[in-house]
């Protein structure tokens, strides 16, 4: 006997559709029922007509804790993650301080425990003081962060050799490197010729040039290190040809963000700085380049770089665009905008599972229990009713940040409950429960 049995609905992993009912036992996926197979459980729930997607695992979030607490903190993060179908959250080592350190990363684990709706894995930064990576490597942080532009000094690779000497010392390990791609020089030679602080000199400061140079100078770095590497989000029509050209040359995966699919640079005339972030948003001929290349498989995950910040920090004045803090917030919207996605036409459900399911747990080593729905695995299960409608609303966000840039859209689906280990947390757009979630680490 099960302790739970999910029946009548239509699995969706990364391979396709699948008529299987799911088993439930101690938090995991005990067995794939075939339909009108005998099976008993204590608890039976009829989902006939809907679809079971594995819960989703965002690759990028900005969880904000310690020191950011009043942009976001593990509990409000982790609840806008839970609403959205976001069961696994990978949070970025950008706070305050950065987790750099192997006693940063212990304390930033001690300080989530108990105050999270959902499963947590935390990443952690390359600083200069490359003979702290052992000890932090002992911890099983989900990946490494390496930076290559417009990051403080301490955390700065700006150079080819750099890039290089940071990858070199983790030959061997079974991590990965998550690289944001940049040109500190075009960043720096761009600022000097136009300090006008308009929209146009932060575009220029973060062209696709430096987007599509930092992509081939952490793929040629990786290869000569031997490193598994992760570019983050791309989002230019070059970047996309650096990518697709040079991927071969190492063990790499790429990213790119929602936001990036659907909004252009034009889009700041009317969100402003609600929309400001990094990369900056690029013409509508990027964004159709960038969405042919998702079209075509070329890119491995979306994720959200989920970065919010309190309204009053974005509404203030400030005398260069470039000075509004970066960010948006897109933990509790990931699943509609790409429902968005599948609604067009560009993609189907089995290729949202794929991009924001199993690739991102496979890649970041968590393949074993997240991204999918097999016996086995982790009970992180969205139940999705594709007979009704939703609609993204300003005033259902539970983030810090109180807004998404998706405001009013609607999609051809809806998001009825949320289960975490076999344990429902959402139920019709409420959570429901305590804080079930956990800290998790790379599988060894």
């Amino acid at each position: 006997m099960f302790e739970t049995l999910i029946r009548g609905a239509t699995i969706v992993n990364a391979e396709g559709f699948e008529r299987r009912d799911i088993g439930i036992t101690g938090g995991r996926i005990a067995a794939l029922v075939a339909p009108g197979e005998t099976a008993s459980a204590r608890t039976v729930i009829d989902a006939a007509g809907a679809y079971l997607l594995p819960g989703l695992v965002d690759a990028h979030a900005h969880l904000r804790e310690p020191g950011l607490t009043h942009k976001e903190d593990f509990s409000s993060g982790t609840h806008a993650a839970a609403l959205g179908g976001v069961t696994t959250v990978l949070d970025m080592p950008t706070d305050e301080p950065w987790t750099a350190t192997a006693e940063q990363l212990a304390d930033k684990m001690a300080m989530a425990e108990g105050r999270i709706h959902v499963d947590v894995g935390l990443q952690t930064v390359v600083s200069r003081d490359l003979s702290l990576i052992p000890r932090l490597l002992d911890l099983a942080p989900v990946s490494f962060e390496l930076f290559t532009a417009d990051v403080p000094d301490d955390f700065l690779f700006a150079t080819l050799d750099a890039v290089a000497e940071a990858l070199k010392a983790f030959t061997g390990a079974e991590t990965l490197i998550g690289i944001s791609p940049g040109d500190q020089s075009i960043l720096v030679g761009s600022t000097m010729r136009d300090g006008s602080g308009s929209i146009a000199a932060f575009q220029a400061s973060r062209p696709p040039l430096a987007e599509a140079s930092g992509i081939a100078r952490a793929l040629a770095a990786a290869c000569m290190a031997e490193t598994r590497i992760h570019v983050r989000q791309i989002n230019s029509e070059l970047g996309v040809e650096a990518w697709s050209r040079l991927r071969g040359m190492a063990d790499a995966s790429v990213e790119t963000t929602p936001q990036n699919l659907f909004f252009t640079a034009q889009d700041y005339e009317t969100q402003g700085a609600n929309l400001k972030a990094s990369p900056p948003l690029r013409s509508p001929h990027d964004v159709d380049a960038l969405r042919a290349a998702l079209s075509a498989g070329l890119i491995d995950i979306v994720a959200t770089d989920h970065a919010p910040h309190a309204p009053a920090e974005k509404a203030a004045p400030y005398a260069a665009f470039a000075d509004i803090p970066g960010g948006m917030p897109g933990l509790q919207t990931l699943l509609q905008a790409m429902l968005k996605l599948v609604d067009e036409g560009l993609i189907e459900l089995p290729d949202l599972v794929r991009l924001c399911a199993r690739n991102p747990a496979e890649r970041f080593g968590l393949g074993r229990r997240k991204g999918k729905i097999a016996a086995g695995c982790d009970a992180d299960i969205l139940i999705l009713d594709p007979r009704q409608s939703s609609t993204i609303a300003n005033s259902d966000q539970v983030s810090r940040a109180g807004y998404t840039p998706f405001d009013g859209w609607t999609v051809q689906a809806r998001l009825t409950s949320v289960f975490l280990r076999g344990r429902e947390i959402v139920h019709e757009g409420k959570l429901i429960g305590p804080k079930v979630g956990n800290i998790i680490t790379r599988e060894s």
